[in-house]
């Protein structure tokens, strides 16, 4: 793969989701994000102010998660989320659209709903991403999914939340990339431990990668130059 670490470091959302996290590891991923320069620090809502206050000053962004982990949240609560998440200094937010909607073939409520947190985000100059969870789906409910968010008007469309049956597979990344064609972007997260994982989504479509092992990734990565 022929680019620079920091050209790398600029596709990773460094990610610390799990409930147990403590202060001292959130301050210690924004840390390694500076460090890195990375696209963004993603952490649950709670810590938006204390990561987007510590993150001042740099270019790296503060995301966050909506409806996470399940996406079964009316849309007004995963709207108040989003409006709120903003407030609280969030540049990026990842949702987790209605899966079980989805799966119903009520798309129409799907879109909606991904159109409503969009223009939530966009009128506070925010970008949207949606998880689709592409492990609980079929190919044609991955097709579905990603016209959804296309449709919806979102900035991403993401494969997964990293709490489900399994992450990001470079086959669903490569069907997502297919489906919204070459402007959407797409982000594939979970279970991308190391650099060859990282390369294959990559190379699969993905624009955007959301991992918890961004400095085991970075420092094993065999690319062109350095920082």
């Amino acid at each position: 793969m022929s680019m620079t670490k920091q050209a790398l470091a600029k596709m990773m959302d460094h990610t610390l989701l799990k409930p147990e996290a403590t202060k001292e590891q959130i301050l210690a991923i924004v840390s390694e994000a500076k460090q890195y320069d990375t696209a963004s620090v993603c952490i649950n809502p709670y810590w938006v102010s204390l990561v987007s206050k510590e993150l001042a000053g740099t270019d790296v962004k503060t995301c966050t998660v909506i409806g996470f982990p399940l996406g079964a949240n009316t849309t007004a609560i995963k709207v108040a989320e989003t409006i709120d998440a903003i407030a609280n200094g969030a540049d990026e937010v990842d949702m987790v659209l209605n899966i079980g909607e989805l799966k119903a073939g009520n798309t129409a409520m799907v879109t909606d709903e991904i159109h409503q947190l969009a223009e939530a985000a966009h009128a506070r100059k925010a970008i949207l991403k949606v998880i689709i969870e592409t492990a609980l789906l079929t190919d044609d409910e991955i097709v579905a999914a990603s016209k959804a968010t296309l449709d919806g008007g979102a900035d991403f469309v993401k494969t997964s939340t990293g709490f489900s049956t399994h992450g990001a597979k470079a086959k669903d990344v490569a069907l997502m990339r297919k489906t919204v064609g070459p402007d959407l972007g797409v982000k594939a997260s979970g279970g991308i431990h190391d650099f060859a994982e990282a390369e294959e989504m990559i190379a699969a479509g993905a624009t955007r990668l959301g991992v918890s092992a961004t400095v085991a990734i970075l420092e094993g990565a065999t690319v062109t130059g350095d920082y």
